[in-house]
């Protein structure tokens, strides 16, 4: 059976600003096309916006709640059974749920269209804060599904 994890999450150094991983991971989540300092800018521009904007925590304890908030704890994955294909709801596990909230952070602030990626992401961000906003509702919808396809779960092993 092949590896788990990458060495990737043996190599990945604390961010400069924060000295977070989480914040580390994200911005590398964010790059695109191997321009780390310019996904570095806008995760900090949206984590200065985010401090401005929300004065009785800090940013990075903002971050940190909006991701753990757009985690999910379930999802559905198909499994095949004599021929036929169900929805089968699973726990998720921890590096996935962080993959999975991180991604939905990130569309839904890309989404946003007519504004500077580093305002999306600042403002989703702080929505996922206060538990709302497109990525909260991309984690309801999962578990909604996966709530609604209970009944198959006894083929999930």
């Amino acid at each position: 059976m092949a590896k788990r994890f990458t060495a990737s999450a043996k190599q990945l150094k604390p961010d400069p600003v924060y000295s977070s991983k989480l914040v580390s991971k994200f911005i590398n989540s964010i790059m695109w096309k191997g321009k780390k300092s310019v996904a570095q800018r806008v995760v900090y521009d949206s984590m200065d916006v985010i401090g401005k904007k929300i004065k009785d925590a800090s940013p990075l304890e903002v971050f940190e709640t909006a991701i753990n908030n757009v985690k999910p704890m379930i999802e559905v994955r198909s499994r095949r059974v004599g021929g036929a294909s169900y929805q089968v709801p699973m726990q998720v596990r921890p590096e996935r749920q962080r993959a999975l909230a991180f991604r939905w952070v990130i569309q839904a602030a890309r989404g946003k269209k007519g504004k500077p990626m580093h305002l999306g992401l600042a403002e989703e961000l702080m929505a996922a804060y206060r538990r709302e906003g497109a990525a909260m509702t991309t984690r309801e919808n999962v578990h909604r599904m996966a709530d609604a396809n209970k009944a198959f779960a006894h083929f999930a092993w």
